[in-house]
């Protein structure tokens, strides 16, 4: 009876820890890191701030567990369902793909938590810049390692750089959260999608194996 208690103690403290996490990387997307705050979240949940603190001692724990949970959020909508394209180029186009059906969804309010965070810490040294960089860093690299296996698959041009075409798929990726929002809603997503199909039917040793331009 007592092992019960604690696993139903340990399963509701997870779920608890789940709901919140979604609110806080909801909020950032919109507002950033920098306010967000356990008074903030337990009043919109409508929960205990005490009881929050016995998951994140103070804000800035709150943040690098926001900025994990946005990561595993990131792989498991956007980097595993790419993953089941074929492996070389039609797989990293599928992963540009995932990452515009992502944002078009709405899942997260303000389209992208890493696109509204960055801008609160990139001039602040600290654990949340570092780990803020770390997945930077890692998406990126991501994305350089489905281009290296393109090449090395024979379909993009032996001469394809894959960190600066990587480079060249984030940028275009991340555009268009701002532009989608200031500029144009509809444009957004299809211009981003024919700019990186085009580079990559550009590079591409077969192009057929790839959409065609529309």
């Amino acid at each position: 009876m007592r092992t019960e208690r604690t696993d139903g103690r340990l399963a509701r403290g997870r779920r608890t820890r789940e709901v919140v996490l979604d609110a806080a990387i909801a909020r950032a997307s919109v507002d950033g890191l920098a306010g967000l705050s356990l008074g903030q979240l337990a009043d919109s949940l409508g929960v205990s701030k005490s009881g929050l603190f016995s998951h994140w001692p103070d804000k800035e724990a709150l943040q690098l567990a926001a900025i994990d949970h946005a990561r595993a959020q990131w792989t498991d909508l956007i980097s595993r369902p790419a993953v089941r394209a074929p492996r070389g180029v039609r797989r990293l186009f599928a992963l540009h793909e995932a990452r515009l059906s992502f944002y078009a969804s709405e899942i997260l309010p303000g389209g992208c938590f890493f696109h509204a965070v960055q801008a609160d810490f990139d001039d602040k040294p600290g654990p949340v810049n570092t780990r803020i960089a770390e997945a930077k860093s890692d998406w990126l690299a991501f994305i350089a390692s489905l281009a290296a296996k393109a090449v090395e698959l024979g379909e993009l041009r032996a001469d394809t750089d894959p960190e600066q075409l990587a480079f060249e798929i984030e940028a275009l990726g991340q555009c268009v959260i701002a532009h989608s929002r200031l500029v144009d809603d509809d444009s957004a997503y299809t211009r981003s999608r024919l700019a990186v199909l085009h580079r990559l039917r550009e590079l591409a040793t077969d192009p057929s194996i790839l959409p065609e331009e529309q």
